[in-house]
């Protein structure tokens, strides 16, 4: 009786929006017939309103836990078809409950969440209720994995709890985050808007960068967050799961020399290069629509988990700017709390230019990835695929930073700036004063370049180590990172730091 729901009619509704159940959910989600679930003949207390008279089993959410490739995962699932999802205090006490559970079981938290925010009946004691969540979110952060999986609306306070968590996935039409909605923003602000043109997958997904996947429908969206939970530890004492390796360690990047144009200028897609290294070509990418002058990305070298940060020469020429630094700087810290190592590949010409950038604070929201890189313990590698300009070059994990192998393939060109841009400073009044100035500057570039950008100009300084062959890139990168797999680093002795925001 509790898992059909208060009516049948209201389970054909959801389905003629759409959407599935919470308990078809859960099903999709974890392994055939391993769900336990906890409490499900809870029901609410509350009078007055007409309340005393609808006290239905679960109160609107389903929690328990079962296994994800034979791993324990703890989920709970908003009820659309009671009190549509929202949230009164008996449903967030079970709520409370699970993610205590999971905390203390050590096992990754999944919410699937689908409701109308808190139950306004219940007054204050609803929104006490989002309290505990919000706590219990902040108190897991780093220590066990946390995913909101968007399913339907989520409006308010109720969207502060995904946005705590790592990862959110949202599915397109029938998904939508906002603070207030279209009705408050047009009575506010006079604009007119949709559900899903304020708050919908693919706005979160590509423009404000809070859902970091977006999928067409719940079934793939749920099986892509049970490849996700593949590749993460269940908790922050643990190394990420191994998985069998086909694909030989010492397998020649042959297509390496013709994906990356030896011209610093020509674009190519980074995500070229990641397929050509990774195992079997796969890698799973994070915020893949959302400042994409930077690509992150999870993938496996020699079976075994690694995080990969990479400027994207095919957006923006692989600048930093805000969003990317932003972006890459949180990846960097989820990897850093759940002992992923980090590898960078490193294509950049130096941060975005504008004035828009400079009064959005690029100086302090650019400071994050240098944060982010310098407090991180995990195995670090950064190869220089090609040129690394000035103080970009330094935040993308370079030696000076911390970084625990530094290399780079011939084609490296590691400067303050390029070649063009320095001959023009240093030279700036022989230029001026010669008889043929363009002449002159071509031979000041050549002469630049030659003494200060050759390839091995870094490497005999002690900043890389080794500039190593386009086509051993895999090789010499899975087999560092065995190396550095005992790696253990520790921290000063601080309560936490202050990281810039």
């Amino acid at each position: 009786m509790a898992r059909q729901g208060p009516d049948p009619a209201a389970t054909e509704r959801q389905h003629a929006r759409g959407k599935l159940t919470a308990h078809e959910r859960i099903e999709l989600l974890l392994d055939e017939g391993s769900f336990t679930e906890v409490e499900p003949l809870r029901r609410h207390r509350a009078t007055g309103f007409g309340l005393e008279n609808k006290k239905p089993y679960t109160d609107g959410v389903i929690t328990g836990w079962g296994t994800v490739h034979g791993r324990t995962v703890f989920v709970y699932a908003h009820d659309f078809r009671i009190f549509g999802g929202a949230l009164g205090e008996a449903h967030a006490q079970k709520i409370h409950k699970i993610m205590d559970m999971a905390l203390q079981a050590g096992a990754p938290l999944v919410s699937l969440n689908d409701g109308a925010g808190a139950r306004i009946q219940e007054g204050v004691s609803a929104l006490a209720g989002y309290g505990g969540i919000f706590q219990r979110n902040t108190k897991a952060s780093g220590v066990i994995p946390q995913i909101s999986v968007m399913l339907g609306p989520c409006a308010g306070g109720a969207a502060y709890s995904p946005a705590l968590t790592d990862f959110v996935f949202m599915v397109r039409d029938t998904s939508q985050m906002f603070i207030t909605g279209p009705d408050v923003v047009r009575a506010v602000t006079g604009e007119e808007i949709t559900q899903n043109g304020l708050g919908g997958a693919d706005v979160h997904a590509e423009t404000s960068g809070v859902a970091h996947f977006a999928y067409d429908d719940e079934r793939t969206c749920l099986e892509e967050v049970r490849y996700l939970l593949s590749l993460l530890p269940s908790n922050n004492r643990e190394l990420p799961p191994s998985a069998p390796a086909n694909d030989p360690v010492d397998r020649s990047c042959e297509d390496l020399l013709d994906v990356v144009p030896a011209e610093p200028g020509r674009t190519y897609d980074i995500r070229a290069v990641i397929e050509e290294i990774a195992d079997d070509g796969e890698y799973f990418e994070v915020h893949p629509g959302w400042a994409a002058n930077i690509v992150c990305a999870l993938t496996r070298f020699d079976g075994e988990v690694a995080g990969i940060v990479a400027n994207q020469p095919a957006h923006f020429a692989g600048v930093l700017d805000i969003e990317a630094s932003e972006k890459a700087a949180r990846f960097v810290q989820f990897c850093d709390a759940f002992n992923i190592p980090l590898v960078t590949l490193v294509d950049v010409p130096g941060f975005l230019p504008g004035v828009d950038q400079e009064h959005n604070g690029i100086i302090r929201r650019g400071a994050k990835l240098l944060y982010a890189y310098c407090n991180a313990t995990v195995p670090r590698i950064s190869l220089v695929l090609r040129k690394a300009y000035g103080g970009a070059y330094i935040v993308m994990d370079s030696r000076s930073i911390g970084t625990d192998l530094a290399l780079a393939w011939p084609s490296n060109e590691i400067a303050v700036m390029g070649a063009e841009g320095a001959a023009n400073v240093i030279f700036r009044r022989e230029i001026a004063a010669s008889a043929d100035p363009e002449e002159t500057r071509a031979q000041k570039i050549r002469e630049y370049r030659e003494e200060l950008m050759h390839p091995y100009y870094a490497a005999e300084r002690g900043l890389v180590d080794d500039v190593i062959d386009p086509r051993s890139t895999r090789q010499v990168i899975a087999r560092s990172l065995a190396m550095l797999r005992s790696k253990h680093a520790g921290l000063p002795s601080r309560k936490h730091g202050n990281p810039p925001q």
